[in-house]
Protein backbone atom coordinates (compact mmCIF):
# COMPACT_ATOMS: atom_id res chain seq x y z
CA UNK A 1 0.00 0.00 0.00
CA UNK A 2 1.17 3.39 -0.97
CA UNK A 3 1.33 6.33 1.81
CA UNK A 4 -0.06 9.57 0.42
CA UNK A 5 2.86 12.61 1.17
CA UNK A 6 1.90 15.03 3.84
CA UNK A 7 1.91 17.76 1.82
CA UNK A 8 -0.72 16.87 -0.32
CA UNK A 9 -2.91 19.22 2.13
CA UNK A 10 -6.76 19.94 1.11
CA UNK A 11 -6.03 20.46 -2.62
CA UNK A 12 -3.89 17.31 -3.56
CA UNK A 13 -5.27 14.63 -6.12
CA UNK A 14 -7.30 12.59 -5.14
CA UNK A 15 -7.79 8.79 -5.30
CA UNK A 16 -10.69 6.84 -6.70
CA UNK A 17 -9.43 3.27 -4.78
CA UNK A 18 -11.24 4.09 -1.52
CA UNK A 19 -9.27 0.83 -0.16
CA UNK A 20 -5.82 3.18 -0.78
CA UNK A 21 -7.32 6.09 1.15
CA UNK A 22 -7.89 4.03 4.49
CA UNK A 23 -4.44 4.00 6.56
CA UNK A 24 -3.06 0.65 8.32
CA UNK A 25 -5.08 -0.03 11.49
CA UNK A 26 -8.13 1.53 10.21
CA UNK A 27 -12.06 0.72 9.39
CA UNK A 28 -14.29 2.50 7.64
CA UNK A 29 -17.42 4.33 9.27
CA UNK A 30 -20.53 5.94 8.07
CA UNK A 31 -20.64 7.66 10.66
CA UNK A 32 -19.44 10.39 12.51
CA UNK A 33 -18.87 9.05 15.97
CA UNK A 34 -18.42 11.59 19.02
CA UNK A 35 -15.42 11.62 21.20
CA UNK A 36 -14.54 14.26 23.54
CA UNK A 37 -11.79 14.10 26.51
CA UNK A 38 -14.27 16.26 28.64
CA UNK A 39 -17.96 17.68 28.74
CA UNK A 40 -19.12 19.74 25.33
CA UNK A 41 -18.81 23.45 26.33
CA UNK A 42 -22.27 26.13 25.78
CA UNK A 43 -20.40 29.05 23.76
CA UNK A 44 -22.34 31.94 23.45
CA UNK A 45 -21.37 33.39 20.12
CA UNK A 46 -21.33 37.11 21.30
CA UNK A 47 -18.53 36.03 23.26
CA UNK A 48 -16.44 34.16 20.99
CA UNK A 49 -12.77 35.15 20.02
CA UNK A 50 -10.32 33.30 18.13
CA UNK A 51 -6.40 34.65 18.49
CA UNK A 52 -2.77 33.99 17.00
CA UNK A 53 -0.09 34.75 19.48
CA UNK A 54 3.42 34.18 19.44
CA UNK A 55 3.84 32.95 22.55
CA UNK A 56 2.48 35.35 24.92
CA UNK A 57 2.40 37.90 22.51
CA UNK A 58 -0.66 39.12 20.78
CA UNK A 59 -0.73 39.02 17.01
CA UNK A 60 -4.41 39.34 16.20
CA UNK A 61 -7.77 38.28 17.36
CA UNK A 62 -11.09 38.22 15.56
CA UNK A 63 -14.41 37.84 17.09
CA UNK A 64 -16.88 35.68 15.50
CA UNK A 65 -18.61 38.45 12.86
CA UNK A 66 -14.96 39.14 12.11
CA UNK A 67 -13.70 35.70 11.22
CA UNK A 68 -16.93 35.21 9.28
CA UNK A 69 -15.80 37.83 6.96
CA UNK A 70 -12.15 36.42 6.55
CA UNK A 71 -11.66 34.10 2.79
CA UNK A 72 -13.49 31.00 3.48
CA UNK A 73 -13.13 27.94 1.80
CA UNK A 74 -14.59 24.51 1.09
CA UNK A 75 -12.39 21.00 1.51
CA UNK A 76 -13.44 17.31 0.78
CA UNK A 77 -11.17 15.27 3.39
CA UNK A 78 -10.83 11.60 4.78
CA UNK A 79 -10.44 11.73 8.36
CA UNK A 80 -8.44 8.98 10.25
CA UNK A 81 -9.39 8.70 14.72
CA UNK A 82 -6.65 7.53 16.70
CA UNK A 83 -9.61 4.96 18.00
CA UNK A 84 -9.48 3.24 14.35
CA UNK A 85 -12.39 4.31 12.26
CA UNK A 86 -11.88 6.36 8.93
CA UNK A 87 -14.73 8.39 7.70
CA UNK A 88 -13.86 9.30 4.05
CA UNK A 89 -15.14 12.24 1.65
CA UNK A 90 -16.31 14.74 4.64
CA UNK A 91 -17.30 17.89 3.70
CA UNK A 92 -15.87 21.18 5.43
CA UNK A 93 -15.74 24.76 5.14
CA UNK A 94 -13.84 27.23 6.84
CA UNK A 95 -10.60 29.89 7.33
CA UNK A 96 -6.75 27.85 6.67
CA UNK A 97 -4.73 29.04 8.41
CA UNK A 98 -2.64 30.65 5.49
CA UNK A 99 -5.77 32.69 5.31
CA UNK A 100 -5.31 33.71 9.33
CA UNK A 101 -1.95 34.29 9.17
CA UNK A 102 -2.66 36.44 5.94
CA UNK A 103 -5.14 38.20 7.99
CA UNK A 104 -2.60 38.89 10.47
CA UNK A 105 -0.47 40.36 8.63
CA UNK A 106 2.48 37.83 8.91
CA UNK A 107 4.54 36.80 5.55
CA UNK A 108 5.38 33.74 7.77
CA UNK A 109 4.43 31.91 10.79
CA UNK A 110 7.12 32.77 13.66
CA UNK A 111 8.11 29.83 14.80
CA UNK A 112 8.24 26.44 13.49
CA UNK A 113 5.37 24.63 16.44
CA UNK A 114 2.65 25.52 17.75
CA UNK A 115 0.12 25.05 20.76
CA UNK A 116 -3.67 24.83 19.80
CA UNK A 117 -5.51 25.93 22.82
CA UNK A 118 -9.49 25.22 22.92
CA UNK A 119 -12.46 26.32 25.33
CA UNK A 120 -12.55 23.90 28.15
CA UNK A 121 -8.36 23.80 28.55
CA UNK A 122 -7.43 21.35 25.79
CA UNK A 123 -4.38 21.59 23.86
CA UNK A 124 -2.85 19.46 21.41
CA UNK A 125 0.32 20.75 19.36
CA UNK A 126 0.73 21.18 15.79
CA UNK A 127 3.97 21.84 13.48
CA UNK A 128 3.53 24.75 11.74
CA UNK A 129 4.53 22.54 8.54
CA UNK A 130 1.57 20.66 9.11
CA UNK A 131 -0.81 23.47 9.21
CA UNK A 132 0.90 25.89 6.47
CA UNK A 133 0.26 25.56 2.34
CA UNK A 134 -3.28 24.48 2.75
CA UNK A 135 -2.95 21.34 5.11
CA UNK A 136 -5.31 22.82 7.62
CA UNK A 137 -8.38 25.27 8.34
CA UNK A 138 -10.16 26.36 11.63
CA UNK A 139 -13.19 25.10 10.38
CA UNK A 140 -16.95 26.17 11.39
CA UNK A 141 -19.27 23.99 8.39
CA UNK A 142 -19.65 20.30 8.45
CA UNK A 143 -21.67 18.72 5.82
CA UNK A 144 -23.06 22.53 4.20
CA UNK A 145 -24.60 22.93 8.10
CA UNK A 146 -23.28 25.03 11.14
CA UNK A 147 -20.82 22.96 13.11
CA UNK A 148 -22.55 21.29 15.87
CA UNK A 149 -21.31 21.59 19.56
CA UNK A 150 -20.73 18.01 20.03
CA UNK A 151 -17.94 17.99 17.11
CA UNK A 152 -16.29 20.93 17.75
CA UNK A 153 -18.55 23.78 16.79
CA UNK A 154 -18.64 26.77 16.73
CA UNK A 155 -14.92 26.24 15.45
CA UNK A 156 -12.43 23.64 15.25
CA UNK A 157 -9.14 23.01 14.03
CA UNK A 158 -9.24 20.42 10.94
CA UNK A 159 -5.82 19.31 9.93
CA UNK A 160 -7.09 15.74 8.22
CA UNK A 161 -3.81 14.21 7.41
CA UNK A 162 -3.24 13.99 10.93
CA UNK A 163 -4.84 11.45 13.60
CA UNK A 164 -7.78 13.57 14.51
CA UNK A 165 -7.51 14.48 17.89
CA UNK A 166 -5.09 16.98 16.79
CA UNK A 167 -8.38 18.35 15.15
CA UNK A 168 -9.25 19.85 18.30
CA UNK A 169 -12.65 20.69 19.06
CA UNK A 170 -13.38 24.05 19.92
CA UNK A 171 -10.40 26.05 19.44
CA UNK A 172 -9.94 29.49 20.45
CA UNK A 173 -6.32 30.27 19.22
CA UNK A 174 -3.02 29.31 17.56
CA UNK A 175 0.20 29.97 19.93
CA UNK A 176 3.03 29.94 18.10
CA UNK A 177 5.66 28.05 20.36
CA UNK A 178 9.78 27.97 19.76
CA UNK A 179 9.70 24.31 20.85
CA UNK A 180 7.24 21.31 20.16
CA UNK A 181 5.68 20.77 23.32
CA UNK A 182 2.95 18.72 24.45
CA UNK A 183 -0.82 18.99 24.70
CA UNK A 184 -3.34 17.06 26.87
CA UNK A 185 -3.07 13.84 25.00
CA UNK A 186 0.92 13.96 23.99
CA UNK A 187 1.30 13.87 28.01
CA UNK A 188 -0.65 11.26 28.23
CA UNK A 189 1.23 8.85 26.61
CA UNK A 190 0.08 10.13 22.82
CA UNK A 191 2.35 10.27 19.82
CA UNK A 192 3.97 13.87 19.41
CA UNK A 193 3.10 14.04 15.39
CA UNK A 194 0.37 11.47 14.97
CA UNK A 195 0.73 10.49 11.11
CA UNK A 196 -2.09 8.06 10.53
CA UNK A 197 -0.15 6.26 7.62
CA UNK A 198 2.81 5.75 10.00
CA UNK A 199 0.17 4.39 12.60
CA UNK A 200 1.80 7.08 15.08
CA UNK A 201 -0.73 6.08 17.74
CA UNK A 202 1.51 6.52 20.61
CA UNK A 203 4.72 7.04 21.96
CA UNK A 204 7.23 5.08 20.52
CA UNK A 205 5.30 4.15 17.57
Amino acid sequence: MSKPPISRGFFGQRRDDRSDRVPPGQHLTPDFPVLSAGPTPHVDLSNWSFFLADGDRPIAEWRWAEFGTLPQREVTVDIHCVTTWSKLDTAWRGVTVDALLEAAGLGEPPTPYAMIECIGGYTTNVPVEDMIGGKAMVATEFDGRPLSPEHGGPARLLVPHLYFWKSAKWVRGIRFTDEDEPGFWEQLGYHIHGDPWREQRYAGD
